[in-house]
């Protein structure tokens, strides 16, 4: 029998968006691991009330600066909302726990296999995937499905760029990921939440499309880890579950993969889960949202707000039928 992929108790409570000083106090004793090679360890990060400077991680050199083309012209969210309020059930299922248990897990050294419908699979160690580029910002709203949002100025690469590398295939027709398997770092894996390990994936469009990125960062230091340390996808037009952390694998298919919470529940958890307002989730509406840190609802956009940009890719498809 499924259980409830989110259980009424863990969708984001009216209190928290109506009062600001209890969504700042979210997750005020977490303590994170040191990320990515060379970087030291880092102390009681995110335990202040701070900016990402009190955070103990370090800062990533030689960043691009955000270009128009992939920034908005909102004010980004506060570090210590976007680092204390969020969802990775692999460190628990309440909004407060992955700051408070991430720090179990050791993103460093770090490895990501590469298999299926490409020219050159293998096991690359991260470094060797961040080498070649340089790291760029990109400021992308981020929709959760749970009708909470933020901004986040994040640190990375063009997903596309990456994925090039590996010479993926004419047969190759989707791409899928996986987030690390290992209950001693990941203690909420000793739950059977979800069956491990969580896998998102995109058709091979959306994974060259420009604006999907490969975060390594954000607010100019490394990831913490309750935010995905080392790896992450970022897909801003889609809800915020796509968007896996922790990345270990990386598979190329001529068959569309499954999805963990598609799997879970896929009348509610669709798998190209594009943020649309029109399409509500059988237990709440997707009409409105909560920005952390804010009081009033907003309306929510069509691909949230980036329509212009990605609409083209579903060109002919019934929206409500391939939600």
């Amino acid at each position: 029998m499924k259980t409830p992929p989110i259980p009424s108790s863990e969708i984001t409570q009216e209190a928290l968006f109506l009062n600001r000083r209890s969504l700042l106090r979210l997750g005020a004793t977490a303590a994170l691991g040191g990320v990515l090679a060379g970087c030291p360890a880092a102390e009681e990060a995110g335990a202040k009330e701070g900016g990402p400077e009190e955070s103990g991680l370090r800062v990533l050199p030689e960043v691009t600066p955000a270009t128009a083309a992939f920034q908005v012209d909102e004010e980004t969210s506060r570090y210590q909302d976007v680092t204390q309020y969020n969802n990775f059930y692999e460190f628990g299922t309440g909004k407060r726990d992955p700051a408070r248990n991430a720090h179990t897990l050791k993103p460093e050294p770090w490895s990501i296999l590469v298999d299926g419908e490409v020219g050159k699979p293998g096991r690359v160690p991260l470094e060797d995937i961040l080498k070649p580029s340089r790291l760029e910002e990109r400021v992308y709203r981020f929709r959760c499905v749970e009708a909470w949002s933020m901004v986040v100025p994040w640190v990375g690469l063009p997903l596309g760029d990456v994925l090039k590398r590996f010479e993926p295939t004419s047969r190759a027709r989707y791409v899928s990921f996986e987030t690390l398997v290992d209950r001693e770092q990941m203690p909420g894996q000793k739950r059977r939440v979800i069956d491990w390990p969580y896998r998102e994936g995109l058709t091979m469009k959306e994974a060259m499309h420009p604006l999907s990125f490969l975060a390594v960062g954000m607010y100019g230091r490394v990831l913490p880890n309750q935010n995905g340390a080392p790896i992450r996808l970022v897909v801003p037009w889609k809800y915020g579950f796509k968007s896996i952390k922790s990345i270990v694998r990386i598979t190329f298919s001529e068959d569309q993969p499954r999805t963990s919470w598609n799997d879970l529940q896929s009348d509610e958890y669709g798998f190209y889960a594009n943020v649309n307002p029109e399409v509500d989730h059988p237990r709440w509406s997707q009409a409105r949202e909560r920005r952390l840190g804010e009081f009033r609802k907003r309306p929510t956009l069509p691909f949230n707000g980036y329509e212009e940009d990605v609409a083209a890719l579903y060109a002919g498809m019934d929206l409500r039928r391939f939600f």
